[in-house]
Protein backbone atom coordinates (compact mmCIF):
# COMPACT_ATOMS: atom_id res chain seq x y z
CA UNK A 1 0.00 0.00 0.00
CA UNK A 2 3.55 2.13 0.18
CA UNK A 3 3.37 2.58 -3.08
CA UNK A 4 -0.24 3.02 -3.73
CA UNK A 5 0.16 6.21 -1.53
CA UNK A 6 3.13 7.23 -2.98
CA UNK A 7 1.76 7.15 -6.58
CA UNK A 8 -1.52 9.06 -5.53
CA UNK A 9 0.80 11.44 -4.46
CA UNK A 10 2.47 11.72 -7.52
CA UNK A 11 -0.88 11.82 -9.39
CA UNK A 12 -2.39 14.48 -7.70
CA UNK A 13 0.78 16.91 -7.61
CA UNK A 14 0.53 16.70 -11.38
CA UNK A 15 -3.52 17.47 -11.03
CA UNK A 16 -2.86 20.29 -8.72
CA UNK A 17 -0.44 21.72 -10.86
CA UNK A 18 -3.00 21.59 -13.89
CA UNK A 19 -5.76 23.25 -11.53
CA UNK A 20 -3.52 26.03 -9.91
CA UNK A 21 -2.10 27.07 -14.05
CA UNK A 22 -6.17 26.80 -15.09
CA UNK A 23 -6.72 29.29 -12.15
CA UNK A 24 -3.76 31.19 -13.33
CA UNK A 25 -5.08 31.54 -16.83
CA UNK A 26 -8.43 31.65 -15.86
CA UNK A 27 -9.56 32.65 -12.03
CA UNK A 28 -11.83 29.84 -10.17
CA UNK A 29 -14.34 30.40 -12.68
CA UNK A 30 -15.75 27.01 -12.48
CA UNK A 31 -17.52 28.81 -8.94
CA UNK A 32 -20.38 29.35 -11.60
CA UNK A 33 -20.81 25.31 -12.06
CA UNK A 34 -23.92 23.65 -10.85
CA UNK A 35 -23.28 20.26 -9.52
CA UNK A 36 -25.29 19.34 -13.38
CA UNK A 37 -22.46 21.12 -15.28
CA UNK A 38 -19.53 19.64 -13.41
CA UNK A 39 -20.95 16.23 -13.84
CA UNK A 40 -21.67 16.49 -17.64
CA UNK A 41 -17.59 17.42 -18.19
CA UNK A 42 -17.06 14.28 -15.98
CA UNK A 43 -19.59 12.35 -18.35
CA UNK A 44 -17.64 14.23 -21.55
CA UNK A 45 -14.78 13.09 -20.43
CA UNK A 46 -15.76 9.34 -19.74
CA UNK A 47 -17.37 8.70 -22.52
CA UNK A 48 -14.60 10.18 -24.53
CA UNK A 49 -12.16 7.50 -22.88
CA UNK A 50 -14.18 4.83 -23.21
CA UNK A 51 -14.84 5.86 -27.27
CA UNK A 52 -10.81 5.69 -27.68
CA UNK A 53 -10.83 2.58 -25.93
CA UNK A 54 -13.48 0.70 -27.54
CA UNK A 55 -11.90 2.21 -31.23
CA UNK A 56 -8.27 2.74 -30.50
CA UNK A 57 -8.89 5.78 -32.54
CA UNK A 58 -9.35 9.82 -31.43
CA UNK A 59 -10.08 12.30 -34.56
CA UNK A 60 -9.10 15.21 -31.81
CA UNK A 61 -6.14 13.87 -30.27
CA UNK A 62 -7.61 13.71 -26.74
CA UNK A 63 -5.61 12.00 -24.45
CA UNK A 64 -6.79 9.29 -22.24
CA UNK A 65 -4.48 10.26 -19.74
CA UNK A 66 -5.43 14.18 -19.59
CA UNK A 67 -9.07 13.38 -19.53
CA UNK A 68 -8.37 11.05 -16.24
CA UNK A 69 -6.67 14.12 -14.98
CA UNK A 70 -9.66 16.43 -15.55
CA UNK A 71 -11.97 13.85 -14.55
CA UNK A 72 -10.13 13.93 -10.80
CA UNK A 73 -10.10 17.52 -10.87
CA UNK A 74 -13.59 17.94 -11.80
CA UNK A 75 -14.53 15.66 -9.11
CA UNK A 76 -12.76 17.32 -6.63
CA UNK A 77 -14.22 20.72 -8.06
CA UNK A 78 -17.86 18.85 -7.53
CA UNK A 79 -17.23 17.99 -4.05
CA UNK A 80 -16.26 21.45 -3.42
CA UNK A 81 -20.10 22.85 -4.87
CA UNK A 82 -21.53 20.54 -3.58
CA UNK A 83 -20.44 22.01 0.17
CA UNK A 84 -20.06 25.31 -1.00
CA UNK A 85 -22.94 25.96 -3.74
CA UNK A 86 -22.50 27.37 -6.83
CA UNK A 87 -21.66 31.32 -7.34
CA UNK A 88 -23.05 33.91 -10.26
CA UNK A 89 -19.65 35.31 -10.25
CA UNK A 90 -16.04 34.03 -9.08
CA UNK A 91 -16.70 34.89 -5.37
CA UNK A 92 -13.19 32.83 -4.19
CA UNK A 93 -9.96 33.68 -4.19
CA UNK A 94 -7.44 31.77 -5.63
CA UNK A 95 -5.33 30.86 -2.41
CA UNK A 96 -9.12 29.67 -0.54
CA UNK A 97 -9.79 27.48 -3.73
CA UNK A 98 -6.16 25.72 -3.39
CA UNK A 99 -6.54 25.03 0.36
CA UNK A 100 -10.23 23.77 -0.40
CA UNK A 101 -8.50 21.66 -3.79
CA UNK A 102 -6.33 20.33 -0.68
CA UNK A 103 -8.52 19.45 2.17
CA UNK A 104 -10.19 17.28 -0.82
CA UNK A 105 -7.66 15.59 -1.55
CA UNK A 106 -6.72 14.60 2.17
CA UNK A 107 -10.04 13.50 2.50
CA UNK A 108 -9.73 11.49 -0.88
CA UNK A 109 -6.43 9.99 0.00
CA UNK A 110 -7.61 8.69 3.20
CA UNK A 111 -10.80 7.26 2.15
CA UNK A 112 -8.53 5.43 -0.66
CA UNK A 113 -6.31 4.30 2.18
CA UNK A 114 -9.20 3.07 4.39
CA UNK A 115 -11.16 0.88 1.07
CA UNK A 116 -7.68 -0.42 -0.01
CA UNK A 117 -7.25 -1.95 2.97
CA UNK A 118 -10.37 -3.30 3.35
CA UNK A 119 -10.71 -4.57 -0.20
CA UNK A 120 -6.94 -5.42 -0.62
CA UNK A 121 -6.61 -3.32 -3.58
CA UNK A 122 -8.24 -5.51 -5.65
CA UNK A 123 -8.77 -2.42 -7.98
CA UNK A 124 -5.09 -3.42 -9.26
CA UNK A 125 -6.63 -6.39 -10.82
CA UNK A 126 -9.42 -4.54 -12.54
CA UNK A 127 -8.89 -3.43 -16.15
CA UNK A 128 -8.10 -0.13 -17.96
CA UNK A 129 -11.84 -0.62 -19.16
CA UNK A 130 -13.27 -1.87 -15.98
CA UNK A 131 -12.14 1.24 -13.97
CA UNK A 132 -14.00 3.96 -16.69
CA UNK A 133 -17.41 1.37 -16.89
CA UNK A 134 -17.44 1.72 -13.32
CA UNK A 135 -16.62 5.86 -12.83
CA UNK A 136 -19.37 5.94 -15.87
CA UNK A 137 -21.93 3.92 -13.37
CA UNK A 138 -20.98 6.84 -10.70
CA UNK A 139 -21.57 9.18 -13.45
CA UNK A 140 -25.03 8.04 -14.10
CA UNK A 141 -25.68 7.45 -10.58
CA UNK A 142 -24.74 10.99 -9.34
CA UNK A 143 -27.11 12.43 -12.46
CA UNK A 144 -29.86 10.03 -11.16
CA UNK A 145 -29.79 11.39 -7.65
CA UNK A 146 -29.47 15.12 -9.02
CA UNK A 147 -32.32 14.68 -10.67
CA UNK A 148 -33.88 13.25 -7.42
CA UNK A 149 -33.50 16.38 -5.87
CA UNK A 150 -30.48 14.61 -3.73
CA UNK A 151 -32.59 12.25 -1.85
CA UNK A 152 -31.80 8.76 -1.72
CA UNK A 153 -33.33 5.72 0.03
CA UNK A 154 -30.84 3.18 0.71
CA UNK A 155 -27.38 4.72 -1.01
CA UNK A 156 -24.51 7.31 -0.50
CA UNK A 157 -25.48 10.59 -1.68
CA UNK A 158 -23.52 12.62 -4.60
CA UNK A 159 -19.77 13.41 -2.41
CA UNK A 160 -19.78 9.73 -2.12
CA UNK A 161 -19.80 8.64 -5.27
CA UNK A 162 -17.80 11.96 -6.28
CA UNK A 163 -14.79 11.00 -4.32
CA UNK A 164 -14.72 7.23 -5.52
CA UNK A 165 -14.47 8.83 -9.34
CA UNK A 166 -11.58 10.57 -8.22
CA UNK A 167 -10.15 7.71 -6.63
CA UNK A 168 -11.01 5.21 -9.79
CA UNK A 169 -9.23 7.51 -12.17
CA UNK A 170 -6.61 8.01 -9.99
CA UNK A 171 -6.31 3.80 -9.91
CA UNK A 172 -6.82 4.10 -13.80
CA UNK A 173 -4.00 6.70 -14.16
CA UNK A 174 -1.81 4.39 -12.11
CA UNK A 175 -2.65 1.65 -14.69
CA UNK A 176 -1.88 3.89 -17.59
CA UNK A 177 1.34 4.61 -16.21
CA UNK A 178 2.99 1.80 -14.62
Amino acid sequence: MQDTAKQFDQIITSCRNIFKDKMQDYGPSWRIFRLHGITDQIYIKVCNIRQVQTTGVSLVGDDIEDNLRAIINYGITAIIQSRHGYADSIDMSREKALELYDAIVNETKELMLRKNHDYGEAWREMSKEGIIDMILAKVIRIKTIIANNGKTISSEGVEGNYFDIINYAIFDLIHYEG
